[in-house]
């Protein structure tokens, strides 16, 4: 019995999407050409761009798409940073310490290479940010080059939901712009775009069912100056590159049918997560669920287990057709303990112990049942292998 528990890394394509992908890679012509072909593969992308912008409350002008969600993160934050290029002092970006790591590879990068400042924010123990700090910050670097704030709408290790509403409310009592990473959350929760008066957001498209290599990057049509991260041909507004049609039709596709499931699968899914977390608990395994008990992604359950490591509960369970993940895929193979955890104030020894449960549309009681089942010798052969 096979058994995949980590939606959060990557979704499976919807069949649909499959086919409808798989046909459209036979359409012939550049979309900027402008001959019949060119033309019709650009009506292609332009239907795909009004569909998505339809289903998320945007204007279709501000739809960039991209090649997935890292490159949407990279482009507005290194992007904001280098409008600021000709400034005496380099700019402030404020970033929760337990942002994914496209977002901290980024900032690491920007503030070593001289180009702007990072100001850490702190979350509390469920990992949510703290926005007494940003106030803080804010109102104590009025006078400094703040180019603007970050933050993931839900945490993509432990799921817990970030208060994006207060974020935005107080980034914007100080003129300051903010983005969000709402590629774990879309999808799944509500993602309010026009609501949170936001300046830019970033969602992947292998993360809703659609195929891996596309995202967009949507930008407010007031949003604040930045830069584009690549050159070459201004297909797109801030963003060079012949566009992928099949991609972005793809794309397009698995959001409709996405959201139009997100209703009744956040209420089966949480139901899912409750008795797996449940069935965990009862097991006698001395465990510690982590992030939000309540205000979590529907689809998420993360946990630590006492006096074992991560990576080898993972193997056990792939031996058994069981497949998790210890937290971002992003990461796998890195033999650290998980940043999110540390800035929870969880001890490395704890953190070391992490499984992340992800589900989707897919996954059944019996995927679940199976879990519990194996879950105790899985976690006794962990500990004899020390």
């Amino acid at each position: 019995m096979s058994v995949y528990l980590d939606w959060a890394a990557t979704e499976p394509m919807w069949p649909e999407v499959a086919e409808l992908y798989t046909e459209t890679l036979h359409v012939v012509g550049n979309p900027s050409s402008i001959h019949r072909h060119g033309q019709q593969a650009r009506t292609l992308i332009d239907e795909s761009r009004e569909k998505i912008a339809q289903l998320i409350g945007a204007d279709p002008m501000e739809i960039i798409f991209t090649s997935g969600a890292t490159e949407s993160i990279n482009t507005w934050v290194k992007g904001r940073a280098f409008a600021h290029r000709h400034s005496m002092n380099p700019p402030v970006l404020l970033v929760p310490q337990t942002e994914h790591h496209a977002t901290l590879d980024a900032v690491t990068w920007l503030e070593a290479a001289g180009f702007a400042k990072v100001s850490w924010i702190g979350v509390d123990g469920d990992g949510v940010v703290d926005c007494d700090q940003i106030a803080d910050v804010l109102r104590g670097d009025e006078d400094a080059d703040i180019a603007g704030v970050t933050t993931l709408v839900a945490n993509n290790e432990v799921g817990s939901i970030q208060p994006v509403d207060d974020i935005v409310a107080i980034a914007t009592q100080h003129g300051v712009p903010v983005h969000i990473d709402a590629v774990g959350a879309f999808g799944h929760i509500d993602v309010d775009w026009a609501g949170w008066h936001l300046d830019a957001m970033s969602v992947s498209s292998h993360k809703v069912g659609g195929p891996v290599g596309v995202g967009a990057l949507v930008v407010s049509r007031d949003a604040a100056k930045f830069e584009a991260l690549v050159h070459g041909g201004t297909q797109q507004t801030h963003r060079s590159g012949t566009m992928d049609v099949a991609g972005t039709v793809a794309f397009a596709a698995a959001v409709e049918l996405q959201l139009g499931v997100v209703a009744t699968e956040r209420v089966r899914l949480e139901q899912l997560r409750d008795t797996l977390r449940q069935g965990l608990i009862a097991s006698g395994v001395d465990l510690t669920v982590r992030g939000s008990d309540n205000n979590r992604l529907p689809h998420n359950l993360h946990i630590t287990v006492a006096g074992c490591d991560g990576d080898v509960l993972l193997y056990l369970l792939d031996d058994k057709g069981i497949s998790v993940s210890t937290g971002s895929a992003c990461q796998a193979g890195v033999p650290e303990p998980s940043h999110v955890l540390l800035a929870m104030g969880v001890s490395d020894r704890g953190a070391k112990g992490a499984l992340r449960f992800t589900l989707g549309r897919n996954t059944t009681p019996e995927d679940i049942g199976r879990v519990i089942e194996v879950f105790p010798e899985v976690v006794s052969r962990a500990r004899a292998a020390g």
